[in-house]
């Protein structure tokens, strides 16, 4: 059976609500933050040699990073639920929110928590210059990124089409770990009706009761 390595408040979540949706049995081995550090614990690295989550390990294979892991799952008992037609109009849309997901949407996420962890450790001279840092580079890559999400849920209130696919599942977490750091503010209502829906869905919930608790729902 399909195995969930899943670490608290990450975006291994995803990885569960996919199952779920999908209706797929697997199982879950959790893991916890360092509360100091809030780095996995190394007992992941017994997993993958990154030592980091989701991880998932299926028939003597151990897969990591959240999009092969959605892809894998899709491919393997999707039976073509969760994606939009391949000859039709939402196809490449989809594949675009797939990828940017994790590739443009996180890092500036991730950023800005660094920059802000760091700033709280170090002397003010170097606070004041990280923070520089952040206010003015980061932060405004991160407006931009903002605006493009609450523009593209304008439509549907899905990033690829009139009904919720795996892209809606991968861009769950940067939309949720946004409002957490950077709010989008009333003149972007969008991404939080977005995640007022998700949250509600009976798929979702089921993920959390399977996963424990998640600051970001």
């Amino acid at each position: 059976m399909l195995t969930v390595h899943h670490l608290n408040n990450s975006r291994s979540q995803r990885v569960l609500w996919l199952l779920e949706e999908l209706g797929v049995p697997y199982e879950v081995k959790r893991y916890e933050r360092d509360p100091q550090t809030m780095q996995a614990p190394p007992e992941l690295r017994a997993v993958h040699p990154l030592g980091k989550s989701p991880v998932v390990t299926d028939e003597g294979m151990v897969l990591a990073e959240t999009g092969a892991i959605v892809e894998y799952i899709l491919d393997r008992h999707g039976q073509g639920r969760l994606q939009p037609a391949k000859d039709g109009p939402h196809w490449w849309p989809y594949r675009h929110w797939m990828h940017h997901a994790e590739g443009s949407a996180m890092p500036p996420l991730v950023m800005t928590l660094l920059l802000n962890r760091a700033a709280e450790k170090v002397p003010p001279e170097a606070r004041d210059a990280m923070l520089k840092i952040r206010d003015g580079f980061v932060a405004p890559g991160l407006e931009r990124m903002k605006q493009y999400w609450n523009d593209a849920l304008s439509g549907t209130g899905w990033f690829a089409g009139p009904e919720m696919t795996a892209a809606d599942i991968m861009m769950s977490f940067p939309l949720e770990t946004a409002a957490q750091r950077a709010p989008f503010g009333e003149a972007r209502p969008n991404p939080a009706r977005f995640l007022a829906r998700i949250h509600d869905l009976p798929a979702y919930r089921r993920a959390l009761e399977r996963g424990g608790p998640y600051a970001y729902a």
